[in-house]
């Protein structure tokens, strides 16, 4: 097995755990940083944005690149919270291993085992940090079996708390045999003996590592059984093969602000995580040729051609706009040409720069396994593959949350807009999982989030950068109208001046047309009742009365409009006459056809622990839902269920709430259906209301 020299390494789990924290004593540890800061005071180089600093929370992914040992370690630290679960997911597609890290004084929450999934869908070796042993109370054998009872996994622990007077010291290294302290003020690791009164419990660690080790390898348990024991060489080549098969994680513990138990984790980076030449063994760099749509391959080598994916952008108040790029083969220079595959574009390439924080380093060119950011992409987006024009690849793009919720803005000046809508769209640009768009149904400016904090975090950072500020209130429901029979009448208009006037007379008959099937137009006329060169204008007077219905002024939709008799004038006709009669006509025929609102309803698929589901499918149930069906994964259950929209503007906090975070939702459109008869009145009046309001 290739061992190569680059390990690139996401640090996940739920927020307070201590993600950032231990990014900051890994910094700390290889000399990159003087000393340590705190997520508290607001200094760490991992959460940086003055979002992150205000809530004590990292709302985006972080890159640290740093070298030890001849190492070269890119730690990618993501948010805890799963209003940014994009962040994770998009990590996870640049690294090829994972350290999950679990706070012993805050316990497990919910999140983490949306993170751990995650992390098996992306089939990705991981390590296990249990972090906060300095805090009173905690219990590293506790919490090591709630994470392998929640999580399923097989941990195997190749450090132990070293305690002394209730206090954590440092950790017993089994694989080393040696009590591991460090000076949280100069980073200065000491290794000692383990002293003779721990020798008992260290010991009787080391043997189940052997055995939990052995049991992944039939070899091993050979040689197990034989020799009673498994050398040094077997044990840590028995546990890089079974992290890399993902057959078991191994497990690390300390503190990561009292910088206890860095070093050996340090270690089991270098020793444990796959190099990019590790993960393509199990997992080839497999994409498709674009133009022959066939299966092609790349090698994770540095004379290969070159080829990356894009799973950042970030526009920098300094740098500009930076593209961050996990190479999976080749070598790329600063400044060189290259194809955006994904778009069959030509890229003019920029500066290429390593990443410390918010600081850069530039470098004169990068090579396969490594992470880099471009300067100045003009076209390439998060998820685009860019590569050699010669040998070109598309890789598959990232899987993007899809916002669940929705706020219509209300800008406080019209003159803001502009600035509003170029605001807007360059946060897009960062962060895939927002949407924003204008609502030509309803006329309104919508940005949509995954959560509330996503969209709260989302405003705050337009009215940093671009100065707007925006007010929030719940969108308008797009309803619809149309009509339920068939029905007809006569549209006449009729007007005379003193030169010529206007005549218009057609007849129409209206009727239902199934849902979803749209506008249709017919043309009956025989005999030249109305002229031929009229009838256009028939179907446009039909199209634009449809614009306003006559319940509430909503569209119309799904109807058939056939013209089947009328008259005209050879002077006084037109085609603006014909239009307006066939809009008298088509109102006249509605007021017959009982017409009715019809509102959108969605698919919805609500993931939620199985112990669950009835309390969610009640709530699903009140909210006029139909349960579709369900599916079993995992410890939980997908329910589907068709649900009206305007029942599902506010769900979000609702599903937190119900399920203590742990159920998630997403949904798209499905198509329209009648609004019950009682809701109809209520729906008109508030329809009426905001008229009047937005008229004076």
């Amino acid at each position: 097995m290739k061992h190569g020299t680059i390990r690139n390494v996401v640090l996940a789990s739920y927020p307070g755990a201590g993600k950032t924290s231990v990014t900051e004593a890994i910094a700390f540890s290889t000399g990159i940083i003087p000393s340590m800061g705190s997520v508290l005071q607001g200094n760490t180089i991992g959460d940086f944005e003055p979002e992150e600093v205000h809530r004590h929370h990292s709302l985006s992914m972080a890159l640290i690149q740093l070298e030890w040992q001849g190492t070269r370690i890119n730690i990618l630290d993501t948010p805890g919270m799963m209003d940014y679960g994009v962040e994770v997911q998009s990590a996870l597609r640049a690294a090829d291993g994972v350290i999950l890290v679990v706070g012993a004084g805050t316990g497990l929450r919910s999140e983490i085992e949306r993170v751990w999934e995650y992390i098996q869908d992306h089939e990705l070796p991981c390590l296990l940090f249990i972090n906060e042993l300095d805090k009173d109370g905690t219990d590293f054998n506790e919490i090591l079996g709630e994470c392998e009872k929640t999580l399923e996994l097989k941990g195997v622990p190749l450090t132990i708390p070293a305690m002394q007077d209730d206090q954590l010291i440092g950790v017993f290294d089994l694989l080393s045999r040696q009590l591991v302290t460090s000076n949280v003020q100069f980073a200065k690791i000491t290794q000692d003996d383990i002293p003779t009164e721990h020798k008992t419990l260290t010991t009787e660690h080391r043997r189940r590592l052997t055995e939990l080790v052995a049991e992944t390898n039939d070899q091993l348990v050979e040689k197990y059984l034989t020799d009673g024991e498994l050398s040094d060489e077997d044990l840590i080549d028995g546990l890089m093969i079974g992290a890399l098969e993902r057959k078991i994680v191994p497990v690390l513990c300390g503190s990561a602000t009292s910088h206890v138990g860095m070093a050996s984790l340090m270690e089991a980076i270098k020793r444990f995580l796959p190099s990019p030449e590790d993960r393509a063994s199990l997992h080839p760099l497999a994409g498709i040729q674009p133009q022959t749509h066939e299966v092609c391959q790349r090698e994770p080598d540095a004379q290969a051609p070159f080829s990356g994916l894009a799973f950042k952008t970030t526009i920098d108040p300094f740098m500009g706009r930076l593209t961050y790029v996990r190479m999976l083969s080749g070598t790329l220079h600063a400044d060189s040409g290259f194809l955006n595959a994904s778009r069959q574009t030509k890229e003019k390439g920029g500066h290429l720069f390593f990443s410390i924080g918010k600081k850069h380093q530039q470098v004169d060119h990068v090579c396969a396994g490594d992470i880099v950011a471009i300067a100045k992409l003009k076209d390439t987006q998060t998820g685009d593959t860019i590569c050699d024009d010669k040998h070109p690849i598309v890789y598959p793009g990232l899987n993007i949350m899809k916002p669940v919720m929705s706020y219509a803005l209300e800008v406080k000046s019209s003159k803001e807009i502009d600035k509003v809508s170029l605001g807007l769209h360059k946060l897009v640009e960062e962060d895939p999982s927002l949407e924003f768009l204008r609502n030509d149904e309803t006329k309104e400016m919508l940005l949509s989030g995954v959560g509330q904090v996503h969209i709260d975090a989302t405003l705050e950072k337009l009215r940093r950068k671009y100065g707007v500020d925006v007010n929030l209130h719940m969108p308008k429901v797009p309803y619809k109208e149309t009509i339920h029979r068939m029905a007809q009448a006569q549209g006449k208009y009729k007007k005379q001046t003193g030169g010529h006037g206007q005549f218009g007379d057609c007849w129409l008959k209206i009727e239902p047309s199934p849902r979803g099937k749209g506008f249709e137009f017919h043309n009956k006329i025989v005999g030249g009742a109305i002229p031929r060169n009229f009838i256009p204008a028939v179907e446009k007077g039909a199209l634009e009365a449809m614009q306003h219905g006559i319940i509430a002024g909503f569209p119309v939709i799904d109807i058939q409009v056939t013209v089947y008799d009328g008259s005209h004038h050879p002077v006084d006709s037109s085609e603006m006459a014909f239009k307006v009669a066939a809009s008298i006509g088509l109102k006249k025929a509605m007021e017959s056809a009982q017409a009715g609102l019809l509102e959108p309803v969605m698919v919805v698929e609500v993931t939620v622990p199985d112990d669950l589901v009835g309390t969610v499918i009640g709530d699903l149930n009140s909210r006029r839902g139909r349960i579709q069906g369900m599916e079993v994964k995992g410890h939980n259950e997908i329910l589907k269920a068709h649900v009206p929209l305007a029942e599902m503007l506010s769900y979000a906090p609702t599903l937190t709430s119900l399920t203590a975070g742990k159920g998630s939702y997403r949904m798209e459109f499905f198509g329209y259906e009648d609004v019950p008869q009682e809701m109809i009145n209520r729906i008109v009046e508030e329809y009426k209301k905001e008229a009047v309001a937005s008229a004076s």
